[in-house]
């Protein structure tokens, strides 16, 4: 592989009412970043500008440029989104005028990841409520991600250097939970999971934990016959095809015991019951990563943080461990192309030389 290869990520500015731009500022004014990936900022130059003053980073300095193309490798840069006008920064309030400049900086940016213009996409945290419109009625990044990729079932992966886990059912309500779970999908989400370990984390033969849903797994249908009926048989199949699949595991001796640590992904049933241990293990550092599309895109782990926004004191630790994580996964991604292509010219030469000798 190409060890000069500078991948181009592009992060979303979220929203500008919460801790999004100064995370996202306090990231890029390390001198680490601009070493190892070429960053674009798609937001607010206007905005930005006031932020600076906010986090003291008045120094701090961009290229502001029109397309991704144009990006200048020794600094980072920033495509200007929405209509130019900048308005009242509200810090720690819901402003429909930044719910918009969230959504238009993320349209503009994801149209980019989908032409290859950008080789991966951090997004800055948004306010699920507020960005809310006519244009903009999903729960979250992933499910819009999700439709804009044209896929059905993608996986939310919380991945840190210590764990991952990927949730079968997202953001949906706790009662939708079990009316949801099924064979079909769990067995989609796992070969989500599977796939992506091989091809962007690098795990030729990943090892992977299935949780239960019910207390103590259902303690053999005395609390729930999900794990018999539903989970084990997507267990017992994917062992049949020769994956390393175990479980299901209770949720709470799984983490007490520190069993977490033998797999290289954990598949949990639902949101909290994966992103509550997830956060306690690795809030610092833990990446929201959407497996299953064709583009690259990582987030912070954690939200807005409307209450201390702009009080200078938010960790860019999550969000620069977001930015690592996308540079990382598009160089596994390159390499795993270049493998899988010389692969295929090694076949085809095998092939022509069976074929002469046969002549």
């Amino acid at each position: 592989m190409d060890n000069d290869f500078l991948p181009k990520i592009g992060i979303t500015i979220g929203d500008i009412n919460g801790i999004g731009p100064e995370v996202l500022l306090k990231a890029l004014a390390t001198q680490r970043v601009n070493k190892i990936c070429n960053p674009i900022i798609y937001g607010s130059g206007k905005h930005l500008a006031k932020y600076k003053q906010f986090v003291d980073l008045h120094q701090w300095q961009y290229v502001t440029i029109n397309e991704p193309k144009q990006a200048n490798q020794r600094n980072s840069n920033l495509i200007n989104c929405g209509k130019g006008e900048f308005f009242d920064i509200q810090l720690g309030k819901l402003d429909p005028k930044a719910g918009q400049l969230a959504f238009e900086c993320l349209k503009r940016a994801t149209e980019d990841l989908k032409k290859g213009e950008i080789d991966g996409l951090v997004t800055a945290p948004i306010s699920k409520e507020n960005i809310q419109s006519e244009t903009f009625k999903f729960p979250g990044h992933t499910e819009y991600l999700a439709k804009e990729f044209e896929k059905k079932q993608v996986l939310m992966f919380m991945i840190s250097e210590d764990i991952r886990i990927g949730v079968v059912t997202g953001h949906i309500p706790i009662d939708l939970v079990k009316k949801t779970l099924s064979k079909e999908l769990i067995t989609t989400k796992l070969k989500i999971m599977i796939e992506s370990l091989k091809i962007d984390f690098g795990i030729s033969k990943p090892k992977i934990a299935v949780l239960g849903l019910n207390p103590h797994a259902g303690e053999n249908g005395l609390l729930g016959d999900e794990e018999i009926n539903i989970i084990n048989p997507v267990i017992e199949e994917f062992k049949k095809q020769g994956n390393l699949v175990m479980g299901p595991f209770p949720t709470d001796g799984f983490f007490a015991t520190g069993n977490f640590k033998k797999f290289d992904g954990i598949l949990a049933m639902y949101h909290d019951q994966g992103l509550t241990p997830f956060k306690m293990l690795a809030f610092d550092t833990g990446v929201n990563f959407t497996a299953g599309i064709m583009g690259i895109r990582t987030s912070p782990d954690h939200g807005t943080g409307f209450d201390i926004a702009g009080k200078n004191i938010a960790d860019a630790n999550s969000m620069l461990h977001a930015i690592y994580a996308a540079v990382d996964i598009s160089k596994k991604r390159k390499e795993y192309i270049e493998l899988e292509s010389n692969a295929l010219k090694h076949q085809k030469i095998d092939i022509d030389s069976l074929r002469k000798e046969k002549n």
